[in-house]
């Protein structure tokens, strides 16, 4: 079997995409599990700008008209007939295109939306999506042989809008052996950290200042570390300084390495996001051993729980994120944090191994 994945990008982890970090961890795993697997993206440029990888990768032009299919991707989607197709992505014009392409020339197509159809993302331009829903999203679902979804927020929103009997629950993996070190909290102050893209309602930015705000006034030598961009970095600034907020800094995309030991000095990582797949920042903070204070819309709030990783919150709760936060600091102040290390590891190898997953994903395709 045969197993292509396709997206708009270029698979590049070190972009701050989560799909593109994501499915190339995916399809790196599937690789060297032995599958016959490759990546195709739609992108601007045929430019193949990332690092080496080991698994194929081929490049396809993105049109101006955002449903027209480049002729040498049609021409190569033919010549794949026998293969698997695996879309990543949702509310995606050109996968309307590609579902009826597929259609015609009877090929197998599974699709991961990564969180579009989570409750919280069918909310933001509501009616244009209704209309859209109707006309495009909902043949594409239709036509899909399976829908991947990462967590049960996810299985909810679908539901809500698309009930059907094709969708199958499975997390992503995490390669946690990346990762030997354990954590060595900075020593000049309690760390709070974030790593995203800075989109401020979708993943609860304004949440986490203002927590942070509070939390400051009773905690004076506590800093915010801020890991990434987007183009909503001025507006999240100005935000900041208008509440005179004090320790907040913005670090810039940071990768390897210099990522890594950032993460390390952190106490707490909070990620109080409205709308998320599976956010891969949380076990990369897990590998290191560091609590997460995570919503339960981040699909890892079960996980978290159960194996008292950290502590999970309702969405959308200034309050509970400012408790934890709390609850957090007393367990350092009183030397009572070693147990997160620990349960974040075991976490990793009981839920989110790839050696384990891995094979799982099979089952998606047959």
């Amino acid at each position: 079997m045969e197993i292509i994945h396709l997206i708009l990008g270029k698979a590049n982890p070190e972009r701050l995409n989560g799909v593109n970090k994501v499915v190339y961890q995916l399809v790196s795993e599937q690789f060297k599990a032995g599958k016959k697997v490759s990546v195709w993206g739609i992108s601007k440029d045929l430019v193949h700008n990332y690092p080496e990888r080991d698994f194929t990768t081929k490049l396809f032009l993105a049109h101006q008209n955002p449903f027209k299919i480049d002729k040498a991707l049609e021409k190569a989607i033919y010549e794949k007939k026998d293969a698997v197709f695996h879309l990543h992505g949702g509310w995606i014009p050109i996968y309307s295109s590609l579902a009826n392409l597929f259609a015609k020339h009877q090929i197998k197509f599974v699709l991961t939306p990564h969180g579009a159809y989570n409750t919280i993302a069918m909310k933001r331009s509501r009616w244009m999506k209704k209309v859209y829903f109707h006309l495009f999203e909902r043949k594409l679902l239709e036509k899909a042989s399976k829908i991947h979804l990462l967590g049960k927020t996810e299985l909810e929103g679908l539901h809500g809008v698309f009930p059907n009997d094709k969708s199958f629950l499975l997390p992503y993996g995490f390669d946690f052996q990346q990762n030997q070190n354990p954590s060595v909290p900075y020593q000049s102050g309690f760390v709070i950290g974030f790593m995203g893209r800075l989109d401020v309602y979708t993943k609860g930015l304004d949440l986490l200042i203002d927590a942070f705000g509070k939390f400051q006034k009773t905690n004076t030598n506590s800093q915010l570390w801020i890991l990434g961009d987007g183009k909503e970095k001025t507006f999240l600034e100005n935000s900041i300084r208008e509440k005179q907020l004090q320790n907040v800094i913005f670090w810039g995309k940071k990768f390897g390495k210099e990522k890594e030991e950032l993460l390390s000095k952190m106490h707490v990582f909070a990620h109080p996001s409205r709308n998320e797949g599976l956010p891969s920042s949380v076990l990369e903070v897990a590998a290191l051993g560091i609590p997460s204070v995570v919503t339960h819309a981040t699909n890892i709030a079960e996980h978290i729980q159960n194996y008292d990783a950290g502590i999970a919150i309702e969405n959308d709760s200034e309050q509970e994120l400012l408790q934890a936060f709390e609850k957090i600091k007393k367990l350092y102040d009183t030397q009572n944090t070693s147990h997160f290390c620990n349960n974040n590891i075991k976490m990793l190898q009981e839920v989110f191994a790839w050696d384990i997953l891995v094979n799982e994903y099979d089952k998606l395709y047959n």
